[in-house]
């Protein structure tokens, strides 16, 4: 799925940039993955198979392509299942129809949105058929990184001024005579080629192809310790494998979001950082379920997000193990988050 949104719509247009998984299997529209084996792609024709079981404590949690999402929902699923429980049926639906599903009580919540102003409007604010379910302790943010080995030897790489310093130790084949700044799939709609052009940066935006295949790209720069310059984003597990630091672009401003509303060629900014949020059916809330109150205290940071990721997609765990040993590791965590006995 391709971002569509507008620059200005900063958060929004950080998460759909992302639904192209980690992983070559995990196609962005053509999945079906269930973290528990069931579901269906479009949740807004088909209700959880466990919908219908009368009175069986279940819940059903909205899964997105990227693996954060499999690293949020397999935790709680785990918890959910374990310590309170519930069935849990986990299906994958992309951003924009799971806000629909969601609001037809078709799955019951959500635990990583990356903003979507007009459904907040409309579900929230208006039909109010989705209630606010608080942050997820996470912070969303896109951006340009260097490696930290090179980073450390040349500090000043990390301010965009002096990039043109380096841009032939940045060249590659793909970028001839330029250096090279590497993005992921040409699908893709991002700022990159507007900010290498409006700051006079003697560079060429370098597509790997998909996700995938940019994080094998800079698996390989890291083994030879060579230098690079990439498009990449936080939360992400690969910060712990590949440690890089960002480079600082002119500071992000609405005024500079705002103009980039009516052209998006000239963006000339950062892109923005935003608090990833939870959102939950109404109904399923004041349902006043055990499950709807543990969601809501569902909270952590984004280094417990890439331990569990990193287990998913680099180690191949199942979500459900990578879970599990999460959750055998950090009790007091968890347990802060388990409804009050009643």
């Amino acid at each position: 799925m391709a971002r569509t949104t507008h620059p200005s719509r900063a958060a929004r247009t950080t998460r759909t940039r992302k639904a192209t998984v980690v992983g070559a299997a995990l196609a962005a529209g053509a999945l079906t993955l269930s973290l528990s084996g069931c579901g269906a792609a479009d949740m807004t024709k088909q209700a959880s198979p466990y919908a219908a079981v009368g009175g069986a404590k279940s819940v059903t949690l909205q899964l997105g392509t990227w693996v954060g999402t499999q690293a949020n929902v397999g935790v709680a699923k785990y918890i959910l299942e374990n310590e309170l429980g519930y069935r849990v049926d986990t299906v994958q639906v992309d951003e924009q129809p799971a806000w629909d599903a969601l609001s037809q009580g078709r799955v019951d919540a959500i635990l990583e949105d990356w903003g979507h102003p007009e459904e907040v409007q409309r579900y929230v604010k208006e039909k109010k058929t989705i209630t606010p379910g608080g942050d997820l302790g996470v912070i969303g943010h896109i951006g340009w990184f260097v490696p930290k080995y090179w980073a450390d030897k040349h500090p000043d790489v990390t301010d965009w001024k002096n990039l043109n310093k380096y841009a032939d130790e940045l060249r590659t084949a793909e970028s001839g005579k330029k250096g090279q700044l590497l993005d992921g799939s040409p699908s893709y709609v991002t700022n990159d080629k507007a900010l290498v052009k409006n700051l006079g940066l003697n560079f060429d935006v370098v597509f790997a192809g998909s996700e995938a295949a940019q994080i094998t790209q800079i698996k390989q720069f890291a083994k030879q310790k060579k230098p690079f310059l990439t498009y990449w984003y936080e939360p992400q597990w690969l910060f712990n494998e590949v440690p890089m630091v960002e480079v600082k672009l002119p500071k992000y401003t609405e005024e500079c979001a705002a103009k980039g509303v009516e052209d998006p060629q000239s963006i000339d900014c950062a892109y923005p950082s935003t608090p990833l949020q939870k959102y939950l059916n109404t109904d399923f809330v004041k349902s006043g379920s055990d499950a709807a109150e543990f969601l809501k205290k569902f909270k952590w940071s984004k280094e417990d997000q890439n331990e569990v990721s990193e287990m998913i997609a680099s180690d191949g765990l199942s979500a459900d193990e990578a879970a599990k040993r999460w959750a055998d590791k950090h009790p007091d965590a968890w347990k802060a988050w388990l409804p009050k006995k009643k």
